[in-house]
């Protein structure tokens, strides 16, 4: 299977380098100054799974490409989307998968959209991970889990053949019949967390020290449940508690990787993680929740900020 990754940053250089590195068919699509970097370093993860270098990992342009690719792991972030899209499309062949491992929902109408929904597979990464001053991979945590599906649940051949070819590779590979409602799942406890950290400038554990800070994170969380519960797809008991656990950990260091970008100065995935979640509130209009709209409001000006500066 021929495997094409965008973007050989944090979490696709993570996956596609252990997927190269257990003898799969992996070419990295990136920018210049990322290949140049490769070329001199390789590619470099650092992991309590233990550490890799891949010398001369097999890199294109997005000018040079000229045949289909079986697979098309799409890495980038949300915001980054439109231009993806325009540099995959030589890729996209008949046969072609895509599968993308973006934040939220709304990338799936778009790419729908550009190439047909018969391309477009379910996917969601669960892993921290961060290129570092050199430019090496730095797996931050012990997960590390990549799970995609058919978004109709069903089991299909060309699911059986992913399955066969991202298991076994270095990493936790799951297939799953109910990929939609895992990305809903992850989508809310994102939302909570990138939305009450980055309102209040803070790690999860000093959140909770601070009176009144747990209770906000809860209604934030209660809120992203009820917009996910009236698009269909509530979370389970099980989902629920997990986030309500995270988000209330005594002495935390947690922060979303929204809130470290925000920080920096950097552009943020606040509409596609923050703003379509309250988009979905609001349709219809008989209800906006209050928390998630203090957020919206709240990065949509630092986004303003930034565009002033820029």
């Amino acid at each position: 299977m021929r495997i094409l990754i965008l973007g050989a940053g944090a979490t696709g250089g993570y996956f596609g380098g252990r997927l190269l590195q257990h003898g799969r068919d992996v070419t990295f699509l990136v920018r210049e100054r990322r290949a140049e970097a490769l070329r001199r370093t390789g590619l470099v993860l650092h992991s309590p799974f233990g550490d890799a270098t891949l010398a001369d990992p097999p890199l294109v342009r997005h000018d040079q490409l000229a045949d289909p690719y079986d697979l098309i792991v799409l890495s980038c972030k949300a915001y980054g989307l439109e231009q993806a899209m325009a540099d995959i499309a030589p890729a996209v062949g008949p046969q072609t998968a895509i599968l993308p491992l973006l934040n939220g929902m709304r990338h799936l109408d778009l790419l729908d959209r550009r190439f047909g929904a018969g391309h477009v597979l379910g996917g969601r990464c669960i892993i921290a991970a961060v290129l570092d001053a050199d430019g090496a991979v730095r797996h931050l945590n012990d997960r590390h889990t990549l799970t995609f599906g058919e978004r109709d649940g069903s089991t299909t051949p060309r699911l059986r053949a992913l399955a066969a070819e991202l298991g076994d590779a270095g990493f936790d590979a799951r297939a799953s019949g109910t990929i939609v409602q895992d990305m809903w799942d992850k989508w809310v406890m994102l939302a909570s967390l990138a939305g009450v950290t980055c309102l209040f400038r803070a790690s999860v554990g000093d959140i909770v020290a601070t009176p009144g800070g747990a209770e906000a994170a809860l209604a934030l969380l209660d809120e992203c449940c009820a917009v996910a519960a009236r698009s269909g797809h509530a979370l389970g008991a099980h989902a629920r508690q997990q986030a309500q656990a995270v988000l209330t950990e005594a002495g935390s260091t947690l922060t979303a990787s929204m809130m470290r970008d925000l920080v920096g100065g950097r552009p943020i995935e606040a509409e596609q993680i923050i703003g379509d979640m309250l988009a979905r509130a609001e349709t219809p209009a008989a209800w906006r929740p209050t928390v998630l709209g203090l957020v919206a409001t709240c990065l949509r000006a630092y986004e303003a900020r930034r565009t002033v500066a820029g």
